[in-house]
């Protein structure tokens, strides 16, 4: 009836393994992987192919575009299942990696100790404004999970944007460390619960505190940053934030490329000048922004859509 495949076999591509990418387990990991697939490939066609997680992980290579699948449609429009030879496979597997979150090379050890115990009554604190600052001066990071418009349109300065969504766990885990004290902000309609359960299943401690009242409860110093229409973009200096895959699939001419995963250590190569920040819908984008403008960049905007929205309203061609 089905295969539960794991990461074995993902739509459209195959789980790599990240934990051993570092070491000297990687090539070992990803051959036992190619036999695996040969027995999954066995299967009748018409299996239906379960497998842990579908597109957009950083984990996978290439991505599908789809949830489940069968084994003969992985056989037919998956590349991996299309490779002549184990060498082939292990090449194809490893060159189509991204880079990826420094702490998926903790989770192994991780899982060997399994997870610390979680509360039921552990709970985030309100805190007012002044404990709030308090808590920053001492050295906490704030964390606005509010959507990216709300960002945009004021935010306690030095905050740094990660809209809250599915992807909120592995942006927390790529640009804090875990024992980095935080501190967030919500709109009242954002499940804080949802937060805390993503930074624990990394391994993140609970915030030390979400600002009593969200925004409208802050008195201190508050940053803007401007949203772009992709028709306005014009001859600015464009910083494209991407992962290289995507960025080379097709980007705006004369665009700068720097992964958001590495702005944090690189701010400082990006030109002190007004700078358009892309990605390819704008939550990203306006981490980059807020990452630039924590660094003392100013004249930072964000591109509110991506390169074919650009394509569109331009009628200009993508590089």
């Amino acid at each position: 009836m089905g295969v539960f495949t794991g990461g074995s076999v993902i739509v459209g591509g195959a789980r790599s393994h990240r934990s051993g990418r570092a070491t000297d387990q990687t090539e070992q990991l990803t051959r036992l992987q190619y036999r695996s697939l040969q027995r999954l490939a066995a299967l009748p066609d018409a299996t239906a192919v379960l497998p842990t997680h579908g597109a957009g992980s950083f984990c996978s290579a290439p991505q599908g575009g789809e949830r489940v699948s069968t084994i003969g449609q992985e056989k037919r429009a998956n590349p991996l299942l299309q490779v002549r030879d184990e060498d082939e496979f292990v090449g194809r597997l490893l060159a189509g990696l991204g880079t990826f979150p420094p702490y998926f090379l903790q989770l192994p050890e991780a899982n060997r100790r399994g997870p610390a115990l979680i509360e039921e009554d552990q709970q985030v604190p309100a805190l007012p404004a002044e404990s709030f600052t308090a808590a920053v001066s001492s050295g906490a990071v704030v964390i606005d999970v509010r959507p990216v418009r709300d960002f945009a349109a004021g935010h306690v300065a030095g905050a740094i944007s990660i809209p809250l969504r599915a992807q909120f766990a592995s942006w927390l885990g790529w640009l804090l460390q875990a024992t980095t004290p935080y501190l967030v902000i919500r709109n009242r309609d954002q499940d804080l619960g949802d937060l805390a359960w993503q930074a624990a299943k990394i391994g993140f401690r609970l915030p030390l505190g979400e600002l009593a009242g969200g925004m409208p409860g802050w008195n201190g110093a508050t940053a803007t940053t401007p949203l772009l229409k992709p028709d306005q973009v014009g001859d600015s200096h464009v910083l494209d934030v991407r992962q290289d895959s995507e960025f080379h699939a097709g980007h705006l001419p004369g665009a700068e490329h720097l992964e958001l995963g590495a702005l944090r250590d690189r701010a400082g190569d990006v030109d002190a000048g007004p700078v358009v920040v892309m990605c390819g819908h704008g939550e990203r984008a306006m981490t980059g922004a807020s990452i630039l403008q924590r660094a003392g960049h100013r004249g930072v905007q964000v591109l509110d859509g991506g390169p074919d929205d650009w394509s569109v309203a331009t009628g200009r061609t993508l590089k």
